[in-house]
């Protein structure tokens, strides 16, 4: 059913806790009928390689990308607005900085088990009616690509809200949805030409020769909660989107 979206302003990015797996709650995956966000992000993020040295005498530096991310100012201005309205109507404990930890755990553990076809790992974490639709095109994709699908909670790189919204249905139920986008490093061996808007880097690991390319990847995960009394307080994915693996 679709569902009319309250806008104070615009749609904005919100927080929230998990009570299922993910610091105390649920999770569902990608519906359709959505519009999708572009490659471009509301947060500019730069990549660098830069030489980090252990302090021990005779070692030579260790290489580590640094990602940082600047905000775009409006967007910054306008999630506040949303945080602020969440916690006023649904949740007064509502933490945005909660809400992204739990994020990234649930990100890195669904990504994982799409990466090894585990689907019926996602039940109760993915809305049902996509379960299917992420297992149709995960076995379309060649094994390099099923790789790159997984995301290291120690390779993802930087974390930010990329929308939020608040909804009621015909019933008087309410919902708030929360799109996060994350940036993460993949050891996948992927074609040049294959994920648009990604980055490739040599990361050194240890001594003369020991380099690994890895490639800066995005992914979209939207989060939905249902705020109407009585309702289990579970977030769920409804939205997962990785840049030109699974769109």
């Amino acid at each position: 059913m679709a569902l009319p979206v309250l806008r104070g302003c615009y749609r904005l990015p919100s927080t929230f806790s998990f009570t299922r797996l993910f610091l105390n709650e649920g999770i569902i995956l990608s519906r359709s009928g959505k519009t999708r966000i572009p490659p471009s992000s509301p947060a500019g993020v730069k990549a660098t390689v830069r030489p980090y040295s252990s302090g021990q005498g005779g070692q030579k530096p260790v290489q580590k990308v640094v990602v940082v991310g600047i905000t775009n100012p409006f967007i910054w201005f306008r999630t506040r607005i949303y945080y602020f309205l969440i916690r006023a109507y649904f949740d007064r404990e509502f933490s945005i900085e909660e809400f992204t930890e739990g994020a990234k755990q649930a990100f890195s553990h669904v990504s994982g088990l799409l990466s090894k076809c585990q689907f019926e790992g996602l039940e109760g974490l993915v809305a049902n009616d996509l379960i299917g639709k992420l297992e149709e095109k995960c076995n379309l994709l060649p094994s390099s690509h099923k790789k790159a699908l997984s995301a290291d909670p120690e390779e993802i790189m930087y974390t930010t809200p990329a929308d939020v919204g608040i909804y009621y249905d015909d019933d008087g139920r309410k919902f708030v949805s929360i799109l996060m986008r994350f940036w993460y490093l993949t050891s996948a061996r992927l074609p040049d030409d294959t994920v648009e808007g990604s980055r490739i880097f040599q990361v050194a690991l240890g001594g003369e020769g020991e380099a690994e390319t890895k490639r800066l990847l995005t992914a979209n995960y939207e989060f939905q909660r249902e705020f109407t009394k009585g309702v289990t307080p579970d977030w769920t994915i409804t939205r997962i989107e990785h840049s030109k693996l699974l769109d």
